[in-house]
């Protein structure tokens, strides 16, 4: 069953949350494998953008906050400090842990990510035809109030 809609076919919820869901899934597959320009991987770029929202944070907080086993962000937390992305710093109140916070290297990994998506985005979106954009256009609106409802 394709994306298409004859006009007899009924549009329905059932019809559309499919085909919202496949195509945005496609568009963030697209957008996290082209714009990568420092080829980290999906959960290194999670925990340095929760990071860059949030300020310093403990590598138990910031493994809930992405559901995901303290070890398994310690692992990921120790990458990004061998990489010079995070570094750690003594806990003000809490001598037995540390806060973990983006370096100025971090910061700019993320800007670049950032640019390349925006990059990436505008070419794809180039292509299209005005009529195309348009609908585009109304359709990120609806998309939007979905989000918001």
């Amino acid at each position: 069953m394709g994306m298409s809609s004859t006009p007899d076919a009924p549009i329905s919820p059932e019809t559309v949350v499919p085909a919202l869901t496949q195509a945005i899934g496609k568009v963030l597959r697209r957008l996290r494998a082209d714009a990568n320009p420092g080829g980290l991987n999906f959960s290194q770029t999670a925990a340095l953008a929760r990071l860059e929202e949030n300020g310093g944070m403990t590598p138990a907080d910031l493994a809930r906050t992405e559901a995901m086993k303290p070890q398994s962000m310690g692992t990921i937390l120790a990458g990004l400090e061998q990489d010079g992305l995070v570094e750690r710093k003594p806990h003000p109140t809490d001598g037995r842990q540390v806060l973990f916070s983006l370096t100025a290297s971090g910061a700019e990994a993320r800007r670049k990510r950032s640019l390349a998506k925006q990059k990436w985005l505008l070419a794809a979106v180039a292509k299209l035809d005005p009529g195309d954009q348009q609908t585009l256009l109304s359709a990120a609106a609806l998309i939007k109030r979905l989000g918001d409802s």
